[in-house]
């Protein structure tokens, strides 16, 4: 048997982390089993599908090393609407499901409006098809439904607690639940690995493989990833577009690496290891079923060691989508005439032992490339106190007779002039900081300056004694 496995998502949002982790499980045990993975787009939801949504699934994959080309597909689900509805059919013909013209309020005012599912009304009235009629399929009255789970072991359903579930709508149209089936058979899926909140619609789709006459699928339901406080991860509470961590600067490396930790980890006390040792060690029978915290201050840690770990000149070349801006990052503050990448290239290994995101690299260096700094006002006024202006003063002053301008002279030169003034270096640079870059906290000034140059640094700061006038 070769191992077939999918991964279905729907074109109706940014691509979640939470998908992204389940396909590079698909992923990494199709590899190990020397099987295929199949890409499915379950578009069926004309109404929310759009095909940027669809662009940005396949982009988002081909970003944490899924890509195109390398897998089957990708297949549309609405392309198989005709082997739905066939399938649909078939279960009618064979007494397996029966239409049912019961409303929602029709079975809320037989059973109350505790929501405790269908009552099967409609079972033996022999209903034919017709307009706002729905197809449900009749589940058994006796025995139970045992879902062989990798990951989970055996869950087991009686049968008799599960409602007769609708298959189609009044208009023919298959919903998810049969659609799913069918699109797995018409595949040859053999292993479905799926997050755990689809579990409970297992039982019910299992019962659908059994009336279609194929051996259902072995399963593995991995563990919902959830945030801080435990809750399920939200689009509309969290933040959890894939996209949005590409676009701030995580490396694709750092985040599947992390990704793939949500539930599982790799042999010894090590949680940063190279993508080759999860593809070896990772084993689905090994994930732990428990909720997977999706810990965002983790994840910038990780990506901090990826970046520090990056050859320089990889480096350098990581930055440039900030530094230019791209179709979805925001242009940096400076004009493209005013980079210089000699200056950049400078300042570049201080920057890497400093930054955790890549969108961090631009208010590191934008005082290089800007005619006059962005003042962080808070920071002004913090630095900006009594004595700063006599201390500006002396150190254009000091700095305008300097020979030598390198980072040790202008360290050394600032040091005197604060000592003078009985301060220690921390806090005589701070004004000069923020003169000159227009924030308390960077790169090491002294290299900065060095690199800014003379002339545009005692600009600077002459400026910043008018602006304390």
């Amino acid at each position: 048997m070769t191992v077939r496995v999918r991964f279905a998502p729907s074109p109706t949002g940014m691509f979640h982390v939470g998908g992204a982790r389940s396909a590079l499980q698909n992923w990494i045990f199709a590899k190990q089993q020397g099987g295929v993975f199949v890409l499915r787009v379950e578009d069926t939801d004309a109404a929310r599908n759009k095909p940027e949504w669809t662009e940005g699934i396949l982009s988002a994959l081909d970003w944490i090393g899924i890509s195109r080309g390398s897998y089957e597909g990708p297949y549309f689900q609405s392309s198989y609407a005709g082997e739905h509805r066939a399938a649909a059919q078939r279960l009618y013909d064979g007494g397996r499901a029966y239409y049912c013209d019961c409303t929602r309020e029709d079975v809320q005012a037989r059973t109350g409006p505790q929501q405790r599912g269908y009552d099967g009304f409609c079972r033996d009235r022999g209903l034919g098809p017709g307009e706002g009629r729905a197809l449900r399929f009749r589940t058994p009255d006796e025995g139970e439904t045992v879902v062989v789970d990798l990951i989970r072991g055996e869950p087991t359903f009686e049968n008799k607690l599960i409602e007769d579930f609708v298959i189609a709508r009044g208009d023919g149209s298959p919903v998810f639940l049969l659609a799913n089936v069918v699109d797995d058979m018409t595949m040859g899926i053999t292993h479905v690995i799926r997050a755990e909140e689809h579990l409970p619609n297992t039982p019910k789709q299992q019962l659908l493989w059994d009336a279609l006459g194929v051996k259902p699928p072995i399963w593995a339901h991995v563990p919902v990833v959830v945030n801080e406080k435990r809750q399920k991860l939200s689009k509309r509470r969290d933040k959890v577009a894939l996209e949005a961590y590409r676009d701030e600067g995580y490396l694709a490396d750092a985040m599947r690496n992390y990704l793939m930790l949500l539930g599982w980890a790799p042999s010894g006390d090590r949680e940063i290891v190279p993508w080759s040792v999860i593809e070896d060690e990772f084993r689905l029978d090994e994930v732990n079923p428990s909720p997977a915290f999706f810990d965002e201050k983790k994840l910038r840690a990780f990506n901090g060691e990826y970046i520090r770990a990056l050859p320089l000149e990889d480096f350098v070349a990581a930055c440039q989508p900030w530094l230019t801006g791209t179709d979805t990052i925001a242009p940096p503050p400076w004009q493209p005439a005013e980079f210089d990448p000699a200056a950049f290239a400078a300042v570049a290994p201080l920057a890497q032992t400093r930054i955790a995101v890549l969108s961090e690299i631009v208010p590191n260096v934008d005082f290089l490339f800007l005619a006059d700094p962005l003042i962080d006002e808070a920071a002004w006024a913090k630095a900006m106190k009594e004595g700063a202006a006599e201390l500006l003063d002396a150190a254009i002053a000091a700095f305008d007779a300097l020979g030598s301008w390198d980072a040790e002279s202008l360290k050394a030169t600032l040091e005197a002039v604060g000592a003078e003034r009985g301060l220690k270096l921390g806090k005589a640079q701070a004004p000069v900081r923020v003169a000159v870059t227009g924030r308390t906290v960077g790169l090491p000034l002294f290299e900065s300056l060095e690199v800014l140059g003379r002339d545009r640094t005692l600009t600077r700061l002459r400026a910043a004694r008018v602006r304390l006038v």
